[in-house]
């Protein structure tokens, strides 16, 4: 399963983990140097939740935490009703 919010697309970023070594100069050495560049990723904070999606349907979706604190993901009322009792409609 991608790792791509629903709601907004946000998708895994691209970036580098520099590794140095050396003592810096504030602290009395001769400075840090470079010694390697990995590549790396920086994932979205992917949370699974319950929501009402726009054409009414009740599923689970997999947004942001970001879309959540913006209020983007409408939440389904709780439900009252045990799992063994019927369910009487209000047509």
């Amino acid at each position: 399963m991608a790792r791509i919010c629903e709601l907004t697309g946000a998708r895994p970023g691209k970036g580098s983990k520099i590794w140095r070594s050396g003592k810096p100069k504030r602290e009395g050495g001769i400075g840090t140097h470079v010694t390697a560049i990995t590549k790396r990723r920086f994932f979205p904070n992917l949370q699974r939740v319950k929501a009402i999606l726009p054409n009414g349907e009740v599923r689970f979706i997999r947004v942001t935490a970001k879309a959540i604190k913006k209020g983007l993901v409408i939440k389904p009322p709780k439900r009252t009703w045990k799992k063994g009792q019927t369910v009487a409609k209000a047509a």
